[in-house]
C-alpha cells in the first residue's frame, strides 16, 4: 500500500503525520509513506531523520486581507495542484492524508481531480481552512479535540510518538536527569515555547529565575533555536540549565515535575499523555485555538492557564512558585492531566486509513454489483473494559496518597469518549491491520483491546490494590520520585 501524507509547516502538523507513518508501518510493514512538504517549513529536518521520503512542492499561503499578494494565488495554487499531482501518480498512491496547513490545500485538490481517496486529521478545536474544505471532499474525517466542529468528524484523539506515548516518567526519570545534568533531588520546571521557542516565556523566566531557584527549584529551559539566551545561572547549588533545542522531547518530560509552555494541540496531547501538568501560555496571535486546546485540561485540575500579556516574573514567583513547592498540589494535577491524555490516536487513525484502502479496493473490484452494501466508516474506539473479578476491593487511601496510578481511573482513556462509548484502546484486530485476529469462537459486541504492552511485575491499580494480570501497568507522573527526593 502507498500512502501520501500531506502536513508540512510546523511541528503541529509534521508530528502528527509522521506518528501515523510509524503507526502504518507497524501495522504493515510493506506500507510505503511518502510526505509532501514545502523548502521552508521544519518537514526538511524532521521527515527525513525519520527515514521516510520527502516530496517538496510550491508553498500556498493565503493573505489573511485583500492585498496584491491575493491576485497571485489563483496560478500559484493552480501550479501546485499539478505539482502534486504528478507525485501522486508517480508513486501509485492509495490514499492521501492530510493534516492541514499550506501543503494540504493543493494536496487535497489533487487527490480529488486524480480519484485518490481523502482523509483529513484536524488537530484544533477550530479547523484551518484547508481542512474545511478537505472535509467537503470526503466523508473520511477524524479530530484530534472533542469539541472540533467539521463535517463528517470523528473524534479519535491526536496521534503522538510511541516514544512519548509509552514513556515511563517514573522509570526514566532519574537518567532523563543526569543526561540534563540536572540533580535528583530537587523537582524541575520544564520551560519551552514549541520548536521555535516563545520570547515571552524567556523575558518572564529571566526575571523570576533567581527566585525559582532559591526555592530549590531547578530549571530546564529550551530557548529555541533564533533566540539568544541572556539568563545568566544564578549562583548557588540548584541547576539552571539552558539548550536552545531538544530532539528527545521524552528525556525532557521524564526530567520534569511541571512545564511551563505554550497551548498547542501537540503540546497539549503529549502532556495529558505522560500526565505532566502545566502552566499554559497560549500564543496571543491567531484564532484563540490555543487556548481552546488547553481549557479543557485547566478546568479539570491538570494545569494553570495564563494569558501571555499577564506573563511576568512577578506571576510567575506568586502564582506559580507556591504550586512548584506543593508536592501534593502537583502530584494532584498530574494525575488530572494524565486523565485527559489519549496515547492510541496513531493506531486508531492507521487504522482507520487500512480499512478505507481496503474498502476502496474492494468497491473497485469487477465482480462488484450494484447490490453490494455501501462502505461503512471506521468504527470509533470502543471503550476500554476490563474483567470485573480480576482484581480486588481497592482499599481506600490514606489522604495525600502518593500511590494512585492514573491507568485505572475511570475515564483515562477520555471523557469525551467515555460518554459517547468510545475508550483508548488498541485498535481491534483484521485483515490487513497487522494486530492479529481475536481468539477462535469468542463472542462479543465490539472488539476488545489487547494490552499494549506486558503487565510489569508488581502491577497495581487504583489505591494501590494488587492488579489482575490482564490489567495495563500504570505509567506516568511519579510521585514516588517526589516523595523520595523531595523529603530527604
Amino acid at each position: 500500500m502507498r500512502v501520501v501524507l500531506a502536513g508540512g509547516g510546523s511541528a503541529g502538523h509534521i508530528e502528527p503525520a509522521l506518528a501515523l507513518a510509524d503507526a502504518l508501518r507497524q501495522a504493515d510493514s510493506s506500507v510505503q509513506v511518502t510526505c509532501l512538504g514545502t523548502s521552508r517549513g521544519l518537514e526538511t529536518r524532521l521527515v527525513p531523520m525519520r527515514g521516510y521520503d520527502l516530496e517538496l512542492i510550491p508553498a500556498v499561503p493565503l493573505p489573511r486581507s485583500v492585498t496584491p499578494q491575493l491576485l497571485t494565488v489563483p496560478g500559484r495554487l493552480a501550479s501546485a495542484i499539478h505539482g502534486v499531482g504528478v507525485i501522486l501518480d508517480r508513486v501509485g498512491a492509495d490514499v492521501l492524508v492530510g493534516f492541514g496547513g499550506y501543503v494540504a490545500t493543493p494536496a487535497y485538490l489533487a487527490a480529488k481531480r486524480h480519484k485518490v481517496p481523502i482523509v483529513v486529521h484536524e488537530a484544533n478545536p477550530l479547523p484551518g481552512i484547508a481542512n474545511r474544505l478537505g472535509a467537503h471532499l470526503t466523508t473520511h474525517v477524524f479530530t484530534g479535540h472533542p469539541d472540533t466542529k467539521l463535517r463528517n468528524a470523528v473524534y479519535l484523539g491526536l496521534p503522538i510518538r510511541r516514544q512519548i506515548a509509552e514513556l515511563d516518567r517514573f522509570a526514566l526519570g532519574d537518567k532523563a536527569r543526569a543526561h540534563f545534568g540536572l540533580r535528583l533531588d530537587l523537582p524541575v520546571l520544564l520551560v519551552f515555547g514549541g520548536s521555535q521557542g516563545a520570547l515571552s516565556l524567556n523575558r518572564a523566566l529571566a526575571g523570576a529565575i533567581g527566585a525559582i531557584t532559591a526555592a530549590g527549584v531547578q530549571v530546564l529551559h529550551v530557548t529555541g533555536p533564533k533566540h539568544v539566551n541572556g539568563i545568566q545561572p544564578p549562583p548557588g547549588p540548584v541547576p539552571y540549565v539552558a539548550v536552545p533545542y531538544v530532539d528527545r522531547m521524552d528525556l525532557a518530560y521524564a526530567a520534569a515535575d511541571f512545564a511551563l509552555c505554550r497551548g498547542g494541540a501537540m503540546t497539549c496531547a503529549e502532556l495529558t499523555a505522560v500526565g505532566l501538568p502545566a502552566a499554559y501560555v497560549p500564543l496571543p496571535h491567531g484564532n484563540g485555538e490555543q487556548r481552546l486546546n488547553a481549557l479543557p485540561i485547566v478546568q479539570r485540575g491538570g494545569g494553570l492557564l495564563v494569558d501571555d500579556a499577564e506573563l511576568t516574573p512577578e506571576w510567575i514567583k506568586s502564582a506559580l512558585l507556591p504550586v512548584l513547592t506543593n508536592i501534593d498540589q502537583v502530584a494532584g494535577m498530574s494525575e488530572a492531566a494524565a486523565a485527559m491524555g489519549r496515547k492510541d490516536a496513531d493506531r486508531w487513525l492507521a487504522k482507520a486509513v487500512l480499512d478505507i484502502v481496503a474498502a476502496e479496493a474492494a468497491n473497485r473490484r469487477p465482480d462488484v454489483t450494484a447490490d453490494a452494501p455501501p462502505v461503512q466508516r471506521p468504527t470509533p474506539p470502543p471503550p476500554t473494559t476490563r474483567p470485573p473479578a480480576a482484581a480486588p476491593p481497592p482499599q481506600q487511601p490514606e489522604p495525600g496518597s502518593l500511590f494512585t496510578p492514573r491507568t485505572s481511573r475511570p475515564g483515562a482513556g477520555g471523557s469525551y469518549q467515555q460518554e459517547n462509548g468510545h475508550g483508548g484502546a488498541w485498535p481491534p484486530g483484521g485483515q490487513g491491520t497487522g494486530w492479529g485476529q481475536p481468539p477462535a469462537g469468542e463472542q462479543r459486541p465490539a472488539p476488545a483491546p489487547p494490552q499494549a504492552q506486558p503487565p510489569r511485575t508488581q502491577p497495581r491499580t487504583q489505591h494501590g490494590a494488587p492488579a489482575s494480570p490482564a490489567s495495563p501497568p500504570p505509567s506516568g507522573p511519579g510521585r514516588h520520585r517526589q516523595a523520595r527526593l523531595w523529603n530527604c
